[in-house]
């Protein structure tokens, strides 16, 4: 279960015009406007599919007058997507489609480091490849020609160099084992890792490449990882920012966890290395002391320094994120984080090299800080209810993505020196004009033994306090990953909040963004703590009177599967409807279909078969559901490789032997995840159709 916030993909809009204020969205389809008239002025499921989707990796150019970003837009009749990049000025103004004549989809846009062109991945008879056109997206032409394809890209600083990723098969299939028996069909291990997250091993490795450029093309790349059996980025969710060149164009520096097997399914450690494209050598640079994760390094201005994010314990994918420093001249790494209570992303260099400014989470937020390289003292540049989610430095501004309960990912700039900040886009603002979001209000609860929690509560858009309303105890995934200010394409609180519902949502014990201490807390004790943490929130909120405390209902995915799993069995009449989504039922049979055992061997404190047993499994929801005796809806996916969808299957088998009233969804395409536009939008209204038949009548 790693730390997930749901993707933010995107919508089909047309982007006409704006004032130096607003952008303005002109919608000609009868059929949006029609979907405006059945909404009534309140957010609904098929409403998520207009959204425009703002991609997180946006980039400045070269001059610093420009950003460039992605929009994904998608069409709910036939599950399509296409993603086209866009430009603004730094300071706001009209978004242009710069890849609208393009055929297809485009991805991972860069600027040349001259400035003169911007590149990005298209498909070229049916492969991804590296496309180059103007700055105003015309005279688009493939610049690259890699059998297989192209998965990401980056130029070296001095346009010298490509480096890429893709992937390169090194292990024999079972056809070319057996060549005599083509049609065989199987699948065959010896080894663990032979699936993660969603997807079967496939034979291939991830790799990096280095090409140089010649007369504008990119000619044959060398493969800096030939023949190692490992990925880079490391699966499932890295990408380039597991990979940076140095200022001069001489180094590489990534991110790589070489092991294989049981190995790779017990440990988190990654290390960091450096590729020297002159001697060819690979150096380890976290080789000593550096036990858990190592990702994400960047070079400093001239060369001489790298920083990356690093976590101390292997085999625990939630500690602390540590900012490390490492000095080229001195050889020394240094914690800059040290005394931070707080863990820390996506870090960005000053233009003089004297601060690094990076993203870390403060009760249920994230903000921009900085860090003096010199003193290591540590300022927090934003506040207020919001998650920045990536920036670029613009002189004396951090120009971000950022997102709220209340709104999709917008860009932002934010003055270094006051905070002070300023929107420029508006790309969603035509649904935002013609609906009303319910307030969103921070409420500090008391805790069982005596803490502050906060918790987000949200009220319905037409909210009346002299009505009694339904509420929802929102159960958060992870387990460490914090209720935020996060805006969700599935597991939305406003939508909810739009069907009239009040939404209660816990930053319950083992939430990252309120110290270690507190994140930590939940490993070993998944029963424990916590639960009561949703309890007191719950009954918090069951005691104002516009609460009906016998119409409540509890609902989660993943770690918040099983916290709805586990209520089901000790809530003590509270809630009278449940809804879990790819929840773990059975520690026991969880612990033996999973794939990444370092999870498991942490936070249930090993395995089913130690002797004496940990004291973890005495909290598997199995062991209560004698006392389940409220409906409950079941929702998983066949590709969940995480938490396998079998954990669902005997959670709806035994309410149904027990005579709960129970349903049960298995999508046979989607991950841990659900994606596709027609899916999401029939588990929204499946969802609600369970909450409205047990909680509205």
């Amino acid at each position: 279960m790693k730390k997930f916030f749901l993707c933010i993909i995107g919508l089909s809009i047309f982007i006409t015009g704006c004032n130096k204020n607003q952008q303005k969205v002109t919608q000609a389809d009868e059929a949006i406007d029609s979907l405006f008239i059945k909404a009534n002025g309140k957010l609904i499921p098929e409403m998520l599919w207009k959204f425009g989707r703002i991609g997180t990796d946006i980039q400045l150019s070269p001059d610093k007058k420009n950003i460039l970003f992605g929009i994904k837009k998608y069409n709910l009749s036939d599950n399509s997507n296409r993603n086209d990049l866009y430009s603004i000025p730094v300071e706001g103004g009209d978004p242009v489609n710069l890849t609208e004549k393009m055929e297809s989809s485009s991805h991972n846009g860069l600027w040349r480091p001259d400035g003169k062109k911007i590149a990005c991945l298209a498909p070229k008879e049916e492969v991804m490849q590296i496309w180059e056109m103007d700055p105003d997206g015309g005279n688009a032409r493939v610049i690259s020609n890699v059998e297989g394809g192209i998965n990401g890209f980056c130029f070296a600083p001095n346009a010298k160099h490509v480096l890429y990723i893709a992937d390169v098969k090194l292990d024999k299939t079972p056809a070319e084992t057996y060549p005599d028996l083509p049609l065989a069909n199987v699948r065959m291990t010896d080894n663990l890792m032979y699936r993660h997250w969603d997807q079967w091993h496939d034979f291939a490795y991830s790799h990096i490449f280095i090409a140089p450029v010649k007369d504008g093309k990119i000619q044959e790349g060398k493969d800096i990882m030939e023949n190692e059996q490992f990925d880079c980025p490391i699966m499932p969710f890295g990408g380039m920012e597991q990979i940076a060149w140095s200022p001069d164009g001489k180094k590489i520096a990534y991110a790589c966890k070489k092991m294989t097997g049981k190995q790779y399914a017990v440990s988190t450690n990654s290390e960091i290395y450096l590729y020297d494209l002159i001697s060819g050598e690979t150096t380890n640079l976290t080789q000593e002391g550096f036990n858990g994760y190592d990702f994400d390094p960047v070079f400093s201005p001239d060369g001489s320094k790298l920083v990356w994010r690093s976590m101390e314990e292997d085999g625990f994918e939630a500690d602390k994120e540590r900012i490390m420093l490492f000095d080229f001249n001195t050889k020394k790494i240094t914690d800059l984080s040290d005394g931070f209570d707080q863990s820390s992303s996506f870090y960005v260099w000053s233009e003089d090299g004297k601060k690094i400014y990076f993203i870390s989470g403060i009760k249920a937020t994230y903000q921009l800080y900085s860090v003096d390289v010199e003193s290591k003292e540590i300022s927090q540049i934003t506040k207020g209810n919001h998650d920045y989610q990536s920036f670029v430095v613009a002189g004396d501004k951090l120009i971000g993505c950022k997102m709220t309960l209340s709104m999709a990912t917008e860009i932002f700039s934010a003055d270094i020196k006051s905070g002070e900040e300023k929107q420029l886009t508006f790309i969603n603002q035509f649904i935002y004009d013609r609906i009303t979001m319910g307030k969103v209000e921070e409420r500090w609860i008391k805790t069982t033994d005596n803490k502050e929690m906060l918790t987000w509560v949200i009220y319905p858009p037409d909210f009346d306090s002299t009505k009694s309303y339904p509420a929802l105890l929102y159960c958060q995934g992870g387990p460490q990953s914090a209720v935020s200010q996060f805006f969700s394409y599935r597991w939305n609180l406003q939508i909810m909040a739009a069907n009239g519902y009040i939404v209660v949502a816990p930053n319950r014990r083992g939430l990252p963004t309120f110290g270690q201490e507190w994140n930590d807390q939940i490993s070993g004790d998944y029963g424990g703590q916590n639960m009561k943490d949703y309890l007191s929130a719950i009954d918090a909120l069951a005691k104002e009177p516009y609460v009906d405390k016998n119409r409540l209902g509890a609902v989660g995915a993943s770690y918040g599967g099983y916290s709805v799993f586990w209520l089901a069995g000790n809530h003590e009449k509270r809630f009278k409807a449940f809804i879990a989504h790819c929840g773990i039922y059975n520690f026991e049979s969880m612990y033996g279909s999973t794939e990444e055992y370092f999870f498991v061997n942490k936070d249930y404190e090993g395995a089913y078969w130690e002797k004496p047993k940990p004291k973890s499994y005495s909290f598997s929801p199995h062991l209560y559901v004698d006392k389940w005796d409220a409906p409950i809806l079941i929702i998983s996916s066949e590709y969940d490789f995480r938490i396998p969808y079998t954990q669902s299957l005997e959670a709806f088998n035994a309410a149904k032997m027990r005579g709960v009233p129970s349903k049960l969804l298995i999508f046979p395409e989607e991950t841990h995840f659900v994606l596709k536009p027609q899916n999401a939008v029939l588990w929204q209204r499946e969802f609600f159709a369970w909450l409205d038949n047990y909680l509205k009548k």
